[in-house]
């Protein structure tokens, strides 16, 4: 009992040492990312099972990619800081830190999207489009300056849930392996995911597992993000009551729990019809524009989405070492 107890503080220290480094520094990009051993992964499993498979029962075969991948994203981790734990508990805590700081995507997220900023208050609109096109999986070429403002804040508000505080919120449950295991579904929902000819059927399972495990993360999100609202000196009263009105606005069930809140936050309605390669995709919109929305909001989404993770951190940071006491 007492080596899990230790194991399990020091998890939450790597958790909340990891955070912070991300906040300083963000993501190492001079370091390989595990991440791209996933989807590395990911690909070689596709094109070993359509083989098995012989382009039959590829539901089947998305439900297989999808235990193995990530059930070897979990255990690898898992393997690797329990041998480390043998040798010296200070060795476990140093890669889990590290592991946790590549995990979360805080600082990336704002630095892509601050550029889109600094663009747009150079006035320079291709510029932008560019800048933004890096970041969201719409075109972009024909954007006005509201058009790519909107695309930068939508991405803020949406993947402060998938990038930052869905990801925590399994690193606080259980640490390192099930931060990888988290991304691990969110990538192979990215790569293979798509409602289109070619990942229709083998893409099916791997989209359903990421809906399923960001259902909790994703309300739970908004609830902090509405809190955070308040605490930003934003509309926290308008964020709530956009959040309970139009949170279902969206084909997936937990895209537009943040995005709602975030709109009302703001006071200006998001979301709308898009151009994804070449062809129009009609979407309801989310908010109300009491004003229109202009570059500086993608610094407000970006203020919002610190604050709500730091709340994710301090409050489930809290239940687990309340629970790590407890067990003690």
């Amino acid at each position: 009992m007492t080596e899990i107890t230790e194991s399990m503080i020091l998890s939450l220290a790597a958790c909340a040492l990891g955070f912070f480094l991300d906040f300083l520094f963000g993501d190492p990009v001079w370091l390989y990312h595990p991440v791209r051993l996933i989807g590395k992964g990911i690909s070689a499993g596709e094109s070993i099972l359509r083989k098995l498979f012989r382009g039959k029962h590829l539901t089947a075969a998305g439900g297989v990619l999808w235990i193995c991948i990530a059930g070897l994203s979990f255990l690898i981790p898992w393997g690797i800081l329990a041998g480390l734990q043998r040798i010296h508990p200070a060795l476990r805590f140093l890669l889990e830190t590290f592991w946790c700081y590549q995990i979360l995507a805080a600082r990336s997220l704002c630095t892509e999207s601050m550029k889109v900023y600094d663009r747009l208050k150079d006035q320079d609109l291709p510029g932008a489009r560019l800048a933004v096109s890096m970041i969201v999986g719409r075109d972009t070429e024909n954007l006005t300056e509201e058009g790519v403002t909107k695309a930068a804040v939508e991405t803020v508000a949406e993947n402060t849930s998938d990038g930052v505080t869905a990801p925590l919120l399994f690193l606080l449950l259980g640490g390192a392996p099930a931060g990888f295991l988290y991304k691990a579904v969110n990538t192979m929902d990215s790569m293979v995911g798509y409602k289109n000819d070619r990942y229709m059927e083998l893409g099916c399972i791997p989209a359903k597992m990421d809906d399923v495990f960001n259902y909790l993360p994703s309300r739970i999100t908004a609830v902090c993000m509405t809190t955070a609202a308040f605490l930003t000196g934003l509309n926290g009263r308008n964020a709530w009551r956009i959040y309970r009105r139009d949170r279902r606005k969206h084909a997936s069930p937990n895209s537009a729990q943040t995005e709602s809140v975030c709109a009302g936050a703001l006071g200006v309605r998001l979301a709308g019809d898009a151009v994804y390669f070449g062809k129009l995709h009609k979407k309801e919109y989310l908010g109300d524009a009491l004003r229109s929305i202009e570059p500086e909001d993608i610094r407000r989404a970006n203020r919002l989405m610190y604050v709500t993770s730091v709340l994710v951190l301090v409050l489930f940071g809290a239940v687990k070492l309340a629970w790590y006491l407890a067990v003690r």
